[in-house]
């Protein structure tokens, strides 16, 4: 079964407006599927449908949303309407870097519903069709930042470790289903994440490139339950499993703490 048969015939994309989710549009696009977008910023949305439009023969919806609003998924149930969706990319999230205690309720809320309950409700909402039809599949955006404790950017690295294991554990329930579930764990990367969360370079030292994590995540995909980018964040997140928690959430805070400083200064 080709890539277009076992995912198609659209794909729902979720923060679609740059970053991940714009890559992905564009690649899946390649590859022929139909697309449908989901942002806020209805500007962006409307470019990147242009872009994709002149360079290929799928269609493409866009649906202007903000999904941490009341009844925003009624709202995308009778936007999508009755288009059938045979590739959910869980990807839309939000971060912020610095001490829990200087981030407002408000802030740490959006992050909640945004990168959790966002997360969990469209996977419910999406994934039966999918196990009845018998094919199709989801792609959950976490992080590196899952595996372990961070410090100075707590809330953030928890809610991603809750999609780690949402992933993963679907991944298994669905595993005779005919739907796979690939959770992907990108380290620092090239997007706009960094300007918004409030840092601007990796802890690691390296910017890894959309293009290349997106690509290696559609290869991965019906392949294996979770995927990891590059060797740096593979070897971080092994040794994550090995040593003490205790440990690592000090190793991890010296080194967010001392990136955050150097940025600060």
């Amino acid at each position: 079964m080709d890539f277009h048969s076992r995912y198609g015939p659209w794909a729902l994309i979720t923060g679609a407006s740059s970053g991940f989710g714009a890559e992905y549009a564009r690649q899946l696009a390649a590859k022929g599927l139909h697309l449908i977008l989901v942002a806020r910023r209805q500007d962006r949305l409307e470019t990147l449908a242009q872009e994709i439009q002149a360079e290929t023969d799928v269609e493409v919806h866009i649906i202007p949303l903000d999904i941490t609003q009341v009844s925003w998924l009624s709202t995308l149930r009778e936007s999508v309407a009755e288009r059938e969706i045979g590739l959910l990319v869980n990807n839309a999230g939000y971060g912020k870097v610095g001490h829990f205690l200087a981030m407002s309720p408000q802030e740490l809320a959006q992050m909640i519903r945004l990168n959790v309950e966002a997360v969990t409700l469209l996977a419910r909402d999406y994934i039966p069709a999918m196990k009845e039809r018998g094919r199709g599949g989801m792609i959950l955006l976490a992080s590196a930042a899952g595996y372990q404790p961070t410090p100075w950017m707590a809330a953030y690295g928890a809610t991603k470790g809750y999609d780690l294991l949402l992933g993963e554990a679907l991944s298994t329930e669905l595993a005779a289903s005919g739907v796979d579930i690939l959770t992907v764990s990108p380290g620092s990367t090239k997007t706009e994440f960094h300007a918004i969360a409030g840092a601007h370079n990796s802890a690691l030292g390296v910017l890894a490139s959309v293009d290349d994590v997106v690509a290696q995540s559609l290869r991965s995909l019906g392949r294996r339950i979770s995927f990891v980018h590059g060797w740096q964040n593979k070897l971080a997140t092994s040794m994550a499993r090995i040593f003490p928690r205790s440990w690592v959430s000090q190793i991890s805070g010296k080194v967010l703490g001392s990136r955050l400083k150097q940025e600060q200064s």
